[in-house]
């Protein structure tokens, strides 16, 4: 005689979003039976359900499940046979997709011109250099995304810089953090997700070799801690204006303090701000610091310039225990500061990061694509992104996007803003024009190819545009690095 088999519970588990599951459950009680089950999910709460199950059949079903906060959770599922009174038990360990922020002292992590994590020697051409993440400083081994500045110097030719979780997607990388050409300084905010064994790679796209600089402001772990809160992107310090900030240009080696709590929405309690910090007009090269004020002035830099040059680069930033940041001028000349605010990290919210892990890249001008044709951004225009399809009720809070200009004949700005439109409004043609932003999210010059990390949230039809604000046509690039979710 054969024996019979033992009773068997398979499970598996699928995110969905950042905090939300499903769970598979195939059920094979021995035999005809009827069974009652109870998913327990690890967070005190549980589900049930009844089934009857035929002899050599199986019962096979999905149970979605939302967890209140990130984290990693062991889910048990009890099947009961009451027709035989025998119970049988499987469990399976989940961690939520999504990952809440933690504020880290500005630290400088990699500096190949001093061997600071790594070797002390250029990068080669076509070749990666590892960056250890999780473990260095104060970065905990279970992160899964680092906030880091990227910085290209040294260089004596054109090329680019990507930034990926593994060598293997690092070499063989289709999307680009930053963009360089011969003789300049460039740095970029990345949200890199850090790879299994802890490690970024970032991997010099050139021919010929530079140095790599990585500054670490903060980084992203499944466990509670501060939540993203978008806002409208405005500006608060314009030192050509007076605005937020002393008139007039800011002296060279000179701090000043940027009150964030209580502008734009920024309520007290947040850990950090993400913020658009530009220099204009300098009067000789240097760098801008942003750092939490009452702190000691990092060795770190998050905007390089040269003299005459207008940059602007992301920064997420701690915020100082009296509510504000420190922005220096670290040229020996003058410059005038501009600081728009896109967004603030708090306690409060359970909005988490879900990073994409490979960058993806959703908008490329030069190619056509989802039936938009080849061809740049006309000037004084903007073209839109529908990320969420033609939904009136967007579950995404904000998106992470790297934004890259290039192919430009003039001058000109981009700004990325909320469409107010639904799709449905453009395919029937009812859509209002938006209204032109006036703040900016990166700057070119002429034969130029500039990037900036851009964070925004969709409109309320989850669509975002994206302005060409300069007097010439222009290509846009535009990769998605990750999004926030409060589900």
């Amino acid at each position: 005689m054969q024996a019979a088999s033992a009773p068997s519970i398979d499970l598996e588990a699928t995110s969905t979003s950042a905090h939300a599951f499903e769970l598979m459950t195939d059920i094979a009680p021995n035999g005809a039976a009827a069974i009652d089950v109870t998913i327990a999910w690890g967070d005190g709460t549980a589900d049930t359900f009844a089934a009857q199950v035929a002899t050599g059949q199986t019962d096979l079903r999905i149970t979605r499940h939302k967890y209140g906060v990130v984290g990693s959770f062991d889910i048990k599922v009890t099947a009961r046979d009451t027709s035989h009174a025998v119970d049988f038990v499987n469990q399976l360990r989940v961690t939520t997709l999504g990952a809440e922020f933690t504020p880290h002292a500005p630290t400088r992590l990699l500096d190949t011109r001093l061997g600071v994590g790594g070797p002390l020697a250029k990068v080669p051409a076509r070749s990666t250099v590892a960056l250890k993440v999780a473990g260095a400083g104060q970065i905990p081994a279970g992160a899964s995304a680092a906030v880091l500045n990227v910085t290209v110097t040294s260089t004596t030719d054109t090329g680019h810089i990507s930034v990926q979780p593994s060598k293997y997607l690092a070499e063989r990388a289709t999307t680009s953090n930053l963009n360089y050409v011969a003789g300049q300084t460039v740095p970029n905010l990345v949200i890199a997700t850090v790879g299994a064994d802890g490690y970024v790679y970032l991997f010099n796209a050139g021919w010929q070799p530079v140095d790599l600089l990585a500054d670490v402001t903060g980084y992203f772990a499944p466990t509670p801690a501060s939540g993203y809160k978008s806002v409208p992107q405005t500006r608060i310090v314009d030192t050509r204006e007076g605005l937020g900030a002393p008139l007039g240009q800011v002296p060279g080696l000179t701090n000043f303090d940027v009150a964030v709590v209580g502008r734009n929405g920024v309520p007290s309690g947040v850990t950090a701000v993400a913020i658009n910090l530009t220099v204009t007009d300098p009067k000789g090269d240097g760098h801008l610091i942003a750092y939490p004020s009452g702190q000691a002035t990092p060795t770190t830099s998050n905007v390089n310039f040269v003299g005459g040059q207008t940059v602007a680069n992301a920064v997420i930033v701690p915020v100082g225990v009296d509510g504000k940041i420190t922005i220096r001028n670290g040229s020996w000349n003058s410059a005038d500061v501009v600081l728009d605010i896109v967004g603030y990290y708090t306690p409060d919210s359970r909005s988490a990061l879900a990073p994409v892990g490979v960058p993806i890249r959703i908008l490329d001008t030069r190619v056509p694509s989802s039936g938009r044709p080849a061809g740049p951004v006309p000037a004084r225009s903007y073209v839109n992104l529908a990320l969420e399809g033609d939904t009136t009720a967007p579950d995404v809070d904000g998106w992470v996007l790297n934004t890259t200009v290039t192919n430009t004949k003039g001058a000109g700005f981009l700004s990325v803003a909320p469409d107010p439109n639904f799709w449905s409004n453009y395919k029937d043609g009812t859509a209002v024009t938006p209204q032109r932003p006036v703040s900016s999210t990166l700057n070119w010059t002429a034969d130029a190819t500039v990037p900036n990390v851009a964070q925004t949230p969709g409109g309320k039809g989850g669509i975002i545009d994206f302005w060409n604000q300069g007097w010439e046509a222009a290509d846009l690039l535009v990769d998605m690095l990750g999004y926030y979710q409060s589900n």
